[in-house]
């Protein structure tokens, strides 16, 4: 029986890695993979890359598989408040006491890798080994991952997935990808394998294209939303919305996700195509859709446009980027019908925060800018001043510390409401980390 201590242990042993460090090859994961007896390959996966929606659209695959009956592990990231949610068995973020035994397997081997390397393996290296050691010890039917950053390069890219999930394509992690469209499709296409069935997201035509001729190269079949699968109806619902799917197999009607925002009924027609192809369905064959209706609506998404307070409410959301925080926007101006609201914002120092602010502007009434706990936060002075420039000083508040900024909103929120509070609300976004941070506050 493993203790707390054994778990926190091992917690720290994985931040000793570096939390935020990047390198790029795959030969250290691959050599740590043979050394385990190569687990990734104990079961079928499909592979998720995209720019936004990936952890949303991982989730939904895994209930529908989950309400078809077969036994899942998932894999995504970051996580929100302890390093256990990257690993899921049928839905479940894995026990401590798995974590550290499989952590206490691997570990002696990742040391040997180490010791053969110019460079350590990086902290998501290793998850991705634990995740995939995991999922072949439980075992599983069949493997949910997401990419960490890009595709062809990144760790999971050793799964070499039957079915390939490309969610929408924008420009983020520019550093690292690219800084064309082009660049960045052309990177997340690498998990694209022989014989693949490729399931996308409507693109960009600059993404589209390196998508197309990827599949062209390898052998792979694709079904595009808008041609072979999509969205045909939406209308919002209370705590969520019913959907109308074309699917790879049919028509699924009265479809009910309890998620918001014309982003997340996109991934929901994404799922569903990746579960079709998954489980053979297609031209002559629809799943049940009894059973399609029963994983929807079940499927959660922690922090996107997530309500964990009311009166004041207060939703959480990790968008991070323009592309995401646009699909967060609308979502707020199509479902929420909010008298007043604050906007806690936090971002990271690689962001692009005068985007993500001038986006917010226009739904939101006053800021309060804050410092995260990440390292790579940006410092709370220069967020204040960018949004200084977008609402004007008169709109903006500072507050360095989270649970300042989250008491300071929700003051801002309720001055001057007569009565009723249920017109008014707070926001907390700008990043995953941010949203990490609320959490662990209110969800107290």
């Amino acid at each position: 029986m493993t203790d707390r201590t054994d778990f926190a242990a091992v917690e720290a042993e994985l931040a000793g890695r570096g939390f935020t460090r990047m390198a790029f090859e795959l030969d250290k994961i691959e050599s740590l993979l043979d050394l385990l007896g190569s687990p990734q390959r104990a079961y079928p996966s499909i592979h998720l890359t995209g720019t936004n929606g990936k952890t949303s659209t991982a989730r939904m695959i895994d209930s529908l598989l989950r309400a078809f009956g077969l036994h899942t592990g998932r894999y995504t990231s970051p996580h929100l408040e302890t390093v256990r949610e990257r690993i899921s068995l049928d839905g479940e973020p894995v026990g401590e006491e798995r974590f550290t035994a499989t952590y206490r397997e691997v570990e002696p081997l990742a040391r040997l890798v180490d010791e053969r390397s110019a460079e350590p393996l990086t902290y998501f290296d290793m998850t991705t080994a634990l995740a995939f050691a995991t999922f072949a010890d439980a075992p599983v039917d069949v493997a949910v991952v997401e990419v960490g950053l890009g595709g062809a390069e990144d760790a999971t890219n050793v799964i070499q997935a039957g079915v390939c999930v490309l969610t929408p394509i924008g420009l983020d992690h520019t550093e690292w990808l690219g800084d064309t469209i082009q660049d960045i499709a052309l990177a997340k296409a690498g998990i694209i394998h022989a014989g693949a069935t490729v399931i996308s997201a409507a693109q960009e035509e600059e993404a589209a294209r390196p998508i197309l001729e990827r599949c062209v190269e390898v052998g792979a079949t694709i079904a595009r939303e808008g041609s072979e699968f999509g969205v045909l109806r939406r209308a919002v619902a209370v705590g969520g919305q019913v959907l109308t799917l074309q699917g790879l197999g049919g028509v699924y009607e009265e479809v009910f996700i309890p998620l918001h925002g014309a982003h997340q009924a996109q991934n929901a027609a994404v799922a569903l195509a990746a579960v079709e192809a998954f489980l053979g369905a297609g031209a002559k064959r629809q799943l049940d859709v009894e059973t399609v209706r029963e994983g929807f609506a079940t499927a959660t998404s922690p922090g996107r446009l997530e309500r964990v307070r009311s009166a004041p409410t207060i939703l959480l959301d990790g968008a991070h980027n323009p592309h995401g925080m646009a699909a967060t926007v609308t979502a707020l101006q199509e479902e929420f019908a909010f008298s007043k609201l604050v906007a806690v914002v936090g971002v990271l120092g690689d962001k692009d925060a005068a985007s993500l602010l001038e986006l917010l502007e226009p739904v939101v009434d006053q800021v309060v800018v804050t410092r995260n706990s990440s390292p790579r936060a940006m410092p709370a002075r220069e967020l204040a001043a960018l949004a200084a420039e977008v609402f004007g000083p008169d709109r903006v508040e500072v507050a360095e510390e989270m649970p300042d900024a989250i008491e300071t909103a929700v003051a801002m929120a309720e001055e001057d409401v007569p009565g009723e509070l249920s017109g008014v609300g707070v926001l907390v976004t700008g990043s995953v980390v941010t949203v990490a941070d609320a959490r662990r506050l209110l969800k107290r």
